[in-house]
């Protein structure tokens, strides 16, 4: 979240209307959903073979996002 100056003006008014605002830690990866996809894609889904070089990394690794949902099913 920013914490700007006319951004923090407005947290009194949004409370005022049952809007929270919470504050993560500045990195809090075990809060960040994307963080918890990417490291299954790292460790489970792509092959040894993915690191061999740049273009087989963004084959693999479009092929899993693609494949997202359909092949590949994460439970968070």
């Amino acid at each position: 979240m920013h914490k700007s100056k006319k951004f923090m003006a407005k947290v009194e008014q949004w409370k005022e209307k049952d809007v929270l605002i919470y504050f993560l830690p500045p990195y809090s990866r075990e809060l960040n959903l994307i963080e918890i996809l990417w490291r299954i894609i790292k460790h489970q889904l792509l092959g040894f073979d993915a690191y061999k070089s740049f273009e087989n990394f963004k084959e693999q690794l479009n092929f899993v996002l693609n494949n997202f949902g359909v092949k590949y099913d994460i439970k968070f």
